[in-house]
């Protein structure tokens, strides 16, 4: 016979997994009572190469001077932050549905030690935040063998 520990709280769990399992976005109330506006959450790629780590941030909409990026020499990170800002002219429109989000974000990434931190370029092109991480070069070292005795 197997015996089970009774968790009265587990069919709530499994029910709440099944009903917010789908919609696994994030929401933040929105200026009326029952209206509900997806966050914005940026989709972010980064990639490396031979010279670079490159962080890409997806960021339709919103302007260069609502983005900030900056770095924490101590911590060795890289925050990239900022709002796409709820536009007017939706909120006068008669819409059905808004699938846009919209509201702050922040993201942080911890950098390798190998970063350059006083050559960090970013830069905006077609709704794409460009983050290059140029590398420090690093001196290859000799393996030095240590006779035995």
């Amino acid at each position: 016979m197997l015996v089970t520990r009774f968790d009265p709280f587990a069919e709530i769990r499994e029910l709440e997994k099944r009903l917010l399992g789908a919609v696994n976005v994030p929401t933040i109330p929105a200026e009326g009572d029952k209206e509900v506006v997806n966050a914005f959450v940026p989709s972010v790629n980064t990639r490396e190469d031979e010279s670079a780590y490159v962080v890409e941030v997806d960021l339709p909409g919103v302007k260069k001077e609502d983005i900030k990026v900056n770095i924490d020499p101590e911590k060795r990170t890289l925050t990239i932050s900022g709002e796409r800002k709820f536009k007017e002219e939706v909120k006068k429109e008669d819409y059905y549905k808004i699938e846009s989000s919209y509201g702050k974000f922040m993201r942080t990434f911890s950098l390798p030690e190998n970063v350059d931190l006083d050559n960090i370029d970013a830069k905006t092109e077609e709704g794409v935040l460009h983050v290059t991480l140029p590398k420090v070069k690093q001196e290859e070292k000799e393996v030095k063998e240590i006779p035995v005795k």
